[in-house]
């Protein structure tokens, strides 16, 4: 119900303004007939009062655009009818309260608190020395000024507690900026590692196949036109991710599961053979009782792995690597490393600081998930890349209750889980 009133009153503005000083009005009419009641021996003349009443209240009227001149019209108004004679109640100074009020919320602390002092003096000296009503000393001169000076704190306290809750909307609204300009940027960043890991990837294998290729074309004719002809179906896989990931974002709403599509460690024979089709040996090692991961885990541990080859494509002299998968209870282990001698010293100089965005990437994405990452020159030779990710939120078992190995892990023919090489 007040809500509905409230809103009347926001579309009716001016009547509801028209209403309250009518109000007051009324209320200072009744202050002047107050005067006229309790003094019966020669009671002040009428007409007077209820003019000075009248113009009190007319001048309210600017009270918001000029509050001091309606503060000091007030005041004078309520000292004339104190020489008439009235008694300064605080019916009959209703408009001088009223302008002491605005002036409070309206104007600073010292303006504020400057008029209160110089609007109770005054009305303390009409009421010791100007007025003609011989009543005690409290009610002609003390009343009047405390409830001046008590109303100009009352307003001050309500500026303070809009200054304070609009302080509070600005600061809530400076933190939804900030909150919503962190979540762009880490989407930004989430959306770099994914094309970096989706076109870095494919083009470093489409890269070291040509260069295979171009090798082997005087020499060996027949396996450098092998390594062109499967070279298409690595350019294909990398416009393949890439329309998914951009498909991704050019939908208008977040699907349930807006990884989805995106790669897991199913996909790793596969990324096993890509390699293997850009000169690449890599042997995989899966050692404990696989489970089913999350989909954020599954594609962070795909996207760690298929990064540390890319690497070792990219950097390492020589074309092995060892991909090894340590389920426990609580983590999978992952262990990425090119372990035979680098002639050139290079992953020995190289830091992981020094590999641009790619071990970045890498870190960034087993920190996300709450994991440790560790990658660095191994002491022989070769470069190390080991990330643990935790599997607390992964299911054990498929919906059916299954303890059988999820087909997210399933190994080709060939596959040994001590020790598999392709």
């Amino acid at each position: 119900m007040s809500t509905t009133w409230q809103r009347r009153a926001a579309s009716h503005t001016r009547a509801v303004e028209a209403a309250g000083l009518a109000l007051l009005l009324a209320v200072t009419l009744c202050g002047v007939l107050v005067t006229r009641w309790v003094t019966n021996d020669s009671p002040p003349d009428l007409l007077p009062g209820i003019a000075l009443s009248v113009l009190a209240c007319a001048a309210l009227h600017l009270r918001r655009s000029h509050p001091l001149p309606v503060l000091a019209l007030t005041a004078l108004c309520a000292m004339a009818e104190g020489l008439l004679g009235y008694l300064l109640t605080p019916l009959l100074m209703g408009p001088l309260l009223v302008a002491q009020y605005s002036t409070s919320l309206l104007t600073s602390r010292r303006t504020t608190w400057a008029s209160a002092l110089v609007t109770a003096a005054g009305m303390a000296v009409s009421g010791l020395f100007l007025t003609t009503f011989q009543h005690a000393l409290i009610l002609s001169s003390i009343n009047p000024a405390a409830w001046v000076l008590m109303v100009a704190a009352f307003g001050s306290y309500v500026r303070v507690r809009r200054e304070y809750a609009a302080a509070r909307a600005e600061h809530a609204a400076q933190e939804r900026e900030e909150e919503a300009r962190r979540r762009v940027i880490e989407e930004r960043m989430r959306i770099a590692r994914e094309l970096h890991d989706v076109v870095a990837h494919h083009l470093a294998l489409a890269n070291a196949q040509a260069g295979t290729a171009a090798h082997l074309a005087v020499s060996n004719p027949e396996q450098a036109f092998e390594i062109v002809a499967r070279l298409p179906e690595t350019t294909a896989a990398a416009l393949r991710e890439l329309k998914a990931t951009v498909g991704l974002l050019r939908q208008d709403t977040d699907p349930d599961d807006e990884i989805a599509p995106a790669p897991g460690l199913g996909q790793l024979p596969d990324l096993v053979r890509t390699c293997s089709a850009a000169g690449l040996d890599v042997a995989v090692a899966v050692e404990g009782e696989p489970r089913r991961l999350t989909p954020g885990l599954d594609l962070t541990a795909y996207r760690i792995i298929q990064e540390a080859l890319t690497n070792v494509t990219k950097h390492a002299v020589t074309r092995t690597a060892r991909v090894r998968l340590a389920y426990t209870p609580h983590h999978l282990t992952l262990t990425i490393t090119n372990d035979a001698p680098d002639i050139h010293g290079t992953a020995a100089r190289r830091s992981p600081a020094e590999s641009g965005f790619g071990l970045l990437g890498m870190r960034e994405r087993a920190l996300s998930t709450g994991g440790t990452f560790h990658a660095g020159p191994r002491p022989g030779g070769g470069f190390d890349v080991t990330c643990a990710l935790p599997l607390n939120n992964a299911d054990s078992t498929d919906s059916t209750g299954s303890t059988e190995r999820p087909d997210a892990i399933t190994e080709p023919d060939g596959y040994d889980d001590n020790e598999s090489t392709t």
